[in-house]
Order: structure tokens, then sequence, then C-alpha cells
């Protein structure tokens, strides 16, 4: 039992990264999410459309639970009960875009990562530089 936490507990500190990583994650997280932004707009314009991701709720009819009734001293077999009950689930939808709004976007985008990235440029460095691997 003992040994199981301590696999679980290596397990955890293992996923959360060294103490550099963590400094230079928490240094880029911005241009992280602007690069996969533009991952997404680069494959919307070469697409020539946009997919949405939505959550649509169907009703199902499901068994609910059973019952079972007495009558005297005999025992009925349970009855089963229905009922409806939403799913949720996520598909994809295309949408249509403006190609030239979307790629003017890109543009914006890539302009952001390089600033974001010369910002970040020292920090990294001072990253190294504190936990040294």
């Amino acid at each position: 039992m003992q040994t199981r936490i301590i696999l679980v507990a290596c397990g955890l500190l293992a996923a959360c990264g060294t103490p550099q990583e963590q400094c230079i994650g928490r240094n880029t997280r911005d241009a992280r999410v602007v690069e996969r932004l533009i991952t997404e707009t680069q494959g919307n314009l070469t697409r020539g459309y946009a997919l949405d991701r939505v959550t649509v709720s169907t009703p199902v009819w499901t068994l609910c639970e059973t019952q079972s009734f007495t009558e005297g001293r005999k025992k009925k077999p349970p009855t089963p009960r229905y009922c409806w009950e939403d799913r949720d689930e996520t598909v994809t939808r295309p949408r249509a875009i403006d190609l030239a709004a979307e790629q003017r976007t890109l543009n914006g985008l890539i302009e952001k990562r390089r600033a974001l990235l010369a910002t970040a440029a020292p920090a990294i460095a001072a990253c190294r530089a504190q936990y040294p691997e």
C-alpha cells in the first residue's frame, strides 16, 4: 500500500516538470496560446471554412429503475421502468468565414507571436540561469 502511494506521488511530481520547465512555461504561456490560434487560423484558410465544436443534447429512452410489487405473500418480478435521459454529445460543424478577414487575423497573430517571443527571450534566459539542468 505504501509503495503504491509513493509511486503515485512520484508520477504526479514527474508530470509537473522541472523547475526550469515550469519557469519557462509560465513565461511563454501567451505565446503558446497565440501559436495554437495561428495553427487553427491557417487550417481555416486551407480548408476555406472554420470548424466549430458544439455540444448537442439528445433525449434517449433508457431504463431508469425497476420496481417490484408484492401481492399478499407472492412477490411479482420487477417491472422495468423507462424514462427520457439527456445525453450530451460534442459535434463539429462547418462555419463560413470571410477569407480576407481570416488572413488579416493570421497576419496579426504572427506579429503578436513575434512580439511575445521577443519579450519572453530574456525571461527564458533568466529561467535557464536560475534553474540550470
